[in-house]
């Protein structure tokens, strides 16, 4: 009976020894390859090279644009309305309005004093500044560490306002909500939001909130962020040639082109009666900043990018942290898109090419397309059309085009040219994790509305190393730097380069063995800062 089923499961052919086994799977991967492999890896093939055109040509369109401003467009103080700030001799500092600051916080024990003194330090009249420091932090110590600060800022005579709540309900978009509806914030024009790691210039406000008092359609004014850490390690200057390509183009573009980009969470400056149109701070996704922003537009709103106004910030030095940032910095977008995109379509007060503009380049190009090409098409459809001949993917496909966008995305940071290749590969790992982010956000799975703070460090590495702690027990270090998903498309990638150098007529085996390698450090978690216990 044993033997009538296994016949029955494997016909003859496939009879054999141990030693035929190789032989067996071989045949049988000739059976089903031709029926059902080629013809679904050559629809995939297609679907990446049609999202792949589509990146190309929105970097192409933002790169025709960003020149045309940069030789053309006059300056945001020619554009708009302009008049520096000064003290009236007749009314005194009645001139200026009253301006919030809120600095959110939650277990910020290494960059509290930084933002607080950097606020405190801001160049504007005393008694119409409100400093409002929204502490969720859980841990006791430090909550006491924050409010000892703000009492020694308030003891030299700053306005400065220490703030908790019972609860962390609606993270961010809850405290900063929560912050607006104070007593003594009813007078106050004008709202900005530095994040615990950020550190103004004191002259900001002096120079961003001319352009809100002169200018009444314009809701939004951000700056730029600058890295103090950007040379830490090779992971942040990673981070670097990303954002400065996001504000050098993306936002520049958005702001001439549209008056429309995406608040960045902080270094902003809003007007408070836009936030209240726009229906206040929402927490239903966890990039409340981008659903605020989006709102405001649809209410009419018109936002302003200031390259020249930069603040300075930190970037995440550890893999653990920028991994939970990228989760929620693409999650939180395909998310907002799900809910968002009728309410745009369905909109009638911005015209049709701003709709497609928010729709199609903001939103489906930039959040979607853009990590579902870079994944799929260089991690998953090149390396499987190694293994199967009968698809042959375009060189211009995968070589001239992707070199296009990658020499367009790389104008932001001239001086880390010498880095273009390994961002490449640095990036391709990461749109795994974004891939998975955006599909989770899309489909509002399980980990859609999980926020993880990012993790900032300060000078807690250099205390850290001089007191020379000891290393981390190896089951903490299994459990947050070993990646199992990482290296398990590792081994994939090895596999399909080594079937390339035995049977392939490509050398594309040269770039597969080279991402090989960066998975596998991405699987280790050898990216990055290392912090001792």
């Amino acid at each position: 009976m044993a033997e009538v089923s296994t016949n029955a499961l494997f016909p003859g052919t496939f009879q054999g020894t141990a030693a035929d086994i190789a032989g067996q799977i071989g045949l049988m991967w000739e059976l089903v390859k031709a029926p059902l492999i080629v013809p679904l890896l050559k629809v995939a093939m297609y679907i990446c090279l049609v999202m792949e055109l589509m990146l190309f040509i929105e970097r192409l369109y933002m790169g025709i644009v960003i020149v045309l401003v940069k030789l053309f467009m006059r300056k945001p103080e020619k554009r708009y309305n302009w008049e520096p700030m000064g003290e009236d001799l007749e009314i005194g500092n009645e001139g200026f309005p009253m301006v919030l600051v809120q600095i959110p916080m939650f277990n910020e024990k290494e960059v509290y004093k930084i933002s607080i003194g950097a606020a405190c330090n801001l160049s504007w009249p005393s008694d119409r500044l409100v400093i409002q420091v929204l502490d969720d932090s859980t841990d006791p110590l430090i909550k006491d560490l924050v409010e000892k600060e703000c009492l020694r800022w308030a003891s030299k005579g700053v306005n400065i306002r220490y703030q908790i709540r019972e609860n962390r309900g609606g993270y961010k978009a809850g405290a900063l909500k929560e912050g607006l509806k104070r007593d003594y914030v009813k007078d106050c024009e004008y709202v900005v939001i530095f994040d615990a790691d950020f550190r103004p210039e004191p002259d900001f406000l002096r120079r961003a909130i001319p352009f809100l008092v002169h200018n009444s359609e314009i809701a939004l004014v951000q700056g730029r962020w600058r890295f103090v850490n950007a040379n830490e390690c090779l992971l942040t200057r990673m981070q670097e040639m990303s954002l400065d390509y996001h504000f050098t183009v993306e936002q520049e573009v958005g702001s001439s082109t549209h008056a429309f980009f995406g608040f960045n969470g902080t270094g902003g400056v809003w007007r408070i009666a836009a936030i209240n149109e726009a229906g206040g701070w929402k927490d239903r996704t966890t990039v409340e900043d981008m659903d605020l922003a989006v709102r405001a537009s649809l209410k009419g709103w018109k936002f302003l990018y200031l390259g020249d106004l930069q603040v300075k910030s930190e970037l995440p030095s550890t893999f653990k942290a920028f991994r939970f940032q990228q989760h929620r910095w693409s999650c939180g977008p395909a998310n907002l898109f799900r809910k968002m995109v009728m309410e745009i379509v369905r909109n009638k007060r911005v015209n049709i090419w701003k709709k497609f503009y928010v729709i199609y380049s903001f939103f489906f190009v930039r959040k979607i397309i853009a990590h579902m090409v870079t994944f799929f098409f260089f991690c998953v459809v090149l390396p499987l059309s190694l293994l199967v001949p009968e698809v042959e993917v375009p060189v211009w496909g995968a070589i001239y085009i992707p070199c296009i966008i990658t020499t367009l995305n790389s104008v932001g940071t001239p001086r880390s040219i010498h880095l273009l290749f390994y961002w490449i590969l640095f990036e391709n790992v990461m749109a795994f994790q974004r891939t998975k982010a955006t599909f989770i956000g899309l489909l509002e799975a399980k980990r859609a509305n999980e926020w993880v703070v990012t993790e900032k460090l300060g000078d807690a590495l250099k205390n850290k190393e001089k007191t020379k702690q000891t290393k981390k027990p190896r089951g903490s270090l299994f459990g947050d730097r070993i990646l199992p998903q990482e290296l398990g498309f590792a081994v994939f990638l090895f596999f399909c380069g080594c079937y390339d150098v035995l049977y392939g007529k490509s050398q594309y085996f040269l770039y597969i063995f080279l991402q090989v390698i960066t998975f596998t450090i991405a699987g280790f978690g050898y990216i990055g800062t290392i912090v001792p216990s």
